[in-house]
């Protein structure tokens, strides 16, 4: 490389993770907000998170580093990840030179009100406490849709924002396919017997805070370089590869929604304490996409921590430290209660089956809340007639209907349709390490678990974002995305016939 080259990307490597830092900073300040912050420190939160945000974007829309990032384009001698780093900058550059600076302010002030309103809304079991905060906050982001741009329709802008490339076209018939296969599987699927209702899931919370972290620790989640606190909803949160939150929330009457939401979560935090350090604030140190770390979560939390064989691990050890409990409940019957198929109301506490209606409802809402053919006034109405329609169930109240999720107080429309896409992913990946690694049931028994992450290092945190989900998924997989896949998973996790219904 030539020093002129060498020089001028050392200052682009200096500038972008100037613009880390400060993003950094504004992210705890964010953990903050969710686990720490007094209820009287909001206002003044909100406030001081807008100045972070409005000052990283008036530093990665300056013109100096526009130029920088153009000339570097045209630079002899930088290897294949330099140059995959400067494009995707220059592409992000130049989607957020089209944000002014006011309107950054003003979508984060908002976000910080209506994400307090949502924890205000949810202590009253009361959507209207939230309806107006939301109200100004999606007409925010339909702003922002045509701030960023799309190719056919609003929610295109924010799928792409989540995965690049994802479009509601796309996205329309993934459900269509899956909506296929759910509707003739989960008939076999869901358990009407009480075969496993005789298990009592109760546990203390200071006991369901220690399982929890000893699985976390097996997995190979770091505590020398992260941490887990509680909060309203689980989170995770990545201030740099060696500081990553984790949170979680605990039910005592109920020890399975804590330990895997730590699994689910763990997934997440393995991701980012697995990317390269030394790539930190640039693109090739960054995740893939949501849609890949969802693929990481979903695979931790359901293919790994399903399993027969982690069941079994995970039953020895409830037997010793709560016999009362567990004493008497062979593997095959835990395993069956950890995978009931059961419609219910929660999303994060679902079966991994009608999960995906969970997640089809929202982006159905979430379409037509853009688009205007459904306002934030009747969401309470149209949740309960999805949930009714799809899942059979009554909703009795907000807090477990429409009130449920974080996500919308955050601004985060396009999120949830790469929980869906993130299960497909995460069932590939699994299955391409299974096939090279035929001992991988009799190490998850044991409670190891360094294989599949070394597998998971190798082939999905070592890359970044030098490729998209698409491409990664090639890469790593030899095979595109298929859907398929997850009717083959299911007929051999639950011993049915799919063959037929692809």
């Amino acid at each position: 490389m030539k020093p002129d080259t060498a020089q001028k990307y050392s200052r682009y490597v200096d500038y972008m993770q100037k613009i880390a830092d400060i993003r950094s900073a504004s992210a705890v300040l964010q953990w903050d907000q969710e686990t720490y912050l007094p209820p009287g420190g909001a206002m003044a939160r909100g406030r001081q998170i807008a100045t972070l945000s409005e000052l990283a974007h008036s530093h990665f829309s300056a013109p100096e580093l526009g130029d920088l990032l153009t000339e570097l384009t045209e630079a002899e001698g930088l290897t294949a990840g330099q140059k995959k780093n400067i494009a995707i900058n220059l592409d992000d550059y130049n989607r957020n030179r089209r944000y002014s600076s006011a309107f950054v302010r003003k979508l984060s002030e908002q976000i910080n009100q209506s994400f307090h309103a949502w924890l205000e809304a949810r202590k009253k079991n009361d959507f209207s406490v939230f309806k107006a905060e939301l109200a100004g906050l999606i007409e925010l982001k339909k702003e922002e849709s045509h701030i960023i741009g799309f190719s056919k329709h609003l929610y295109d802008a924010h799928l792409d924002e989540h995965d690049r490339g994802l479009t509601v076209e796309v996205t329309d018939r993934l459900f269509t396919d899956l909506k296929k296969i759910l509707s003739n599987v989960l008939p076999e699927l869901i358990q009407q017997d009480d075969e496993t209702s005789g298990v009592n899931f109760a546990m203390a919370k200071d006991d369901q805070w220690k399982l929890g972290m000893e699985i976390l620790g097996l997995m190979g989640f770091s505590f020398d370089y992260g941490r887990q606190d509680i909060s309203e909803h689980p989170f995770t949160i990545s201030f740099h590869p060696t500081d990553v939150r984790l949170t979680t929330r605990i039910n005592p009457d109920n020890f399975s929604g804590m330990l895997w939401s730590c699994i689910h979560e763990g997934g997440h935090g393995l991701y980012e304490q697995g990317l390269n350090p030394e790539e930190a604030g640039l693109p090739l140190g960054e995740a893939c996409s949501l849609s890949i770390h969802e693929s990481q979560s979903r695979l931790w939390e359901n293919c790994v921590g399903r399993s027969f064989a982690f069941c079994s691990f995970l039953l020895e050890k409830l037997k010793k430290h709560h016999p009362a409990q567990f004493g008497s409940v062979n593997a095959e019957r835990f395993f069956r209660s950890v995978n009931q198929v059961k419609p219910t109301l929660i999303r994060t506490e679902s079966d991994e089956v009608t999960y995906h209606y969970h997640i089809l409802i929202r982006y159905e809402m979430e379409k037509d809340l853009l688009t205007g053919d459904l306002s934030v006034k009747d969401i309470p109405a149209r949740w309960n007639q999805l949930y009714k329609e799809y899942l059979g169930l009554d909703v009795p109240d907000d807090k477990q209907g429409c009130l449920q999720d974080v996500h919308w107080s955050h601004g985060s429309f396009g999120y949830f349709p790469t929980y869906t896409l993130g299960s497909m992913y995460g069932i590939q990946f699994f299955d391409e390490y299974k096939s090279g690694n035929p001992q991988w049931e009799k190490e998850i028994s044991a409670g190891e678990f360094g294989n599949i992450r070394n597998w998971l290092k190798s082939n999905v945190y070592n890359y970044g974002k030098f490729y998209n989900s698409l491409e990664l998924c090639n890469i790593s997989t030899q095979h595109p995305l298929e859907l398929g896949r997850f009717a083959n998973y299911l007929e051999n996790k639950f011993k049915i016939l799919t063959a037929s219904i692809l």
